[in-house]
């Protein structure tokens, strides 16, 4: 069983930053899709960033141009850089990633860290 680690959630200020990483038990190689999701109070949880297969960034509308996903594979890990931050960044944040073995994709979940903008 693969497991995900977020670590460095917390409280920060309107225009602050924040960064976010993820520390899997797997090789990152190993997997096919990793990202970051959030959920807020009340909502459901969404996609905040992520690699595709192929290795491309995808980030939601609401945080291009602020947050930058990143991985490093010589220390196993994956980060998201958040700046400029908003209070409605204040979410949950979920790491993710999927494995692809024999035509079947088992989906992996952080346990979560929580951001909270606040003025």
């Amino acid at each position: 069983q693969v497991k995900l680690v977020e670590s460095g959630g917390g409280m920060a200020q309107p225009g602050g930053s924040l960064r976010l990483s993820c520390a899997p038990s797997a090789s990152i190689f190993s997997f096919n899709v990793m990202g970051w999701y959030r959920q807020a109070p009340g909502k459901e949880r969404e996609l905040v960033a992520a690699f595709t297969g192929s290795g491309d960034r995808n980030y939601a509308d609401s945080v291009k141009g602020r947050f930058t996903i990143s991985r490093d594979y010589a220390k196993n890990a994956m980060y998201l850089q958040m700046n400029s931050l908003k209070p409605e960044d204040t979410a949950v944040y979920y790491c993710n990633a999927d494995q692809l073995i024999e035509g079947r994709k088992d989906d992996y979940w952080g346990q979560g860290t929580q951001v909270t903008v606040f003025s």
